[in-house]
C-alpha cells in the first residue's frame, strides 16, 4: 500500500512539475536561446515639446524624512517628491543621438515609491514601430532606482510577435539628468 501511494505522490509530481513548465513558457516549448534587444530612451521633461510630464505632485518632505545638515533639519530642494506620478511617450531609437533612426515608443507611468532617493514604481510598454518587430510591443513592470548604475526590470508580457513574453530589461542612464530628463540605454533579453 506504502509503494503505491508513493508511486502515484512521484507520478503526480512529475505531472505537476510538467504543467508548471508548459505554462510558465506560455503554453511552448523552451528554446535554448534568448533574444536580446538594444536600444535608446529619449526622455524630455523640458524644452518646445516634452515627452515626460509630472502629473501628480507627491507631498512635501516632513521633519521626519528631510535632510540634517550640521545638525539643523532642511527641507529638500528635489524636485521630484514622495508620490510624484509622471508619464512618458517617449522616442525609442537605434543609437543615442536625436538624430538615430526611431524604432518605437517607451508609453507608460512612475510613481515616486520612496521617501528618499529617487526610487519609482514603474509600468512600461515597448512599442515597435519599425523592422521585424513593427506593431509588436513589450510590457515591464520594475522598480527603479535612479541612483543605481543599473536598473532591471521584469518583462511580463507583449502583444504581436511578443506575445506571452517572459524576460527582463535593464536600464542604464546615458546621458541623464533627473530635473530635465535625457538618454536611457535599455538592453530587453527575452527567452
Amino acid at each position: 500500500m506504502a509503494t503505491s501511494i508513493s508511486s502515484i505522490f512521484l507520478l503526480s509530481s512529475a505531472v505537476l512539475l510538467a504543467a508548471a513548465a508548459y505554462f510558465f513558457h506560455g503554453g511552448t516549448p523552451a528554446t535554448a536561446g534568448t533574444e536580446h534587444l538594444h536600444f535608446y530612451m529619449h526622455d524630455e521633461y523640458t524644452g518646445p515639446r516634452p515627452t515626460a510630464a509630472l502629473i501628480v505632485a507627491g507631498r512635501r518632505p516632513t521633519a521626519a524624512n528631510a535632510t540634517a545638515v550640521g545638525g539643523d533639519v532642511t527641507t529638500t530642494t528635489e524636485r521630484r517628491r514622495f508620490g510624484d506620478i509622471a508619464v512618458m511617450n517617449n522616442a525609442l531609437t537605434e543609437g543615442p543621438e536625436r538624430g538615430s533612426a526611431r524604432v518605437g515608443t517607451a508609453q507608460g507611468f512612475t510613481v515616486r515609491v520612496a521617501e528618499r532617493g529617487a526610487v519609482n514604481a514603474l509600468s512600461l510598454h515597448l512599442v515597435m514601430e519599425a523592422g521585424e518587430y513593427g506593431s509588436s510591443s513589450l510590457a515591464g513592470n520594475g522598480r527603479g532606482d535612479t541612483d543605481a548604475d543599473v536598473r532591471e526590470s521584469v518583462v511580463v508580457g507583449g502583444t504581436g510577435r511578443f506575445r506571452s513574453a517572459r524576460g527582463y530589461a535593464l536600464s542604464r542612464s546615458y546621458d541623464y539628468d533627473l530635473e530635465k530628463g535625457g538618454v536611457v540605454e535599455i538592453d530587453v533579453y527575452l527567452h
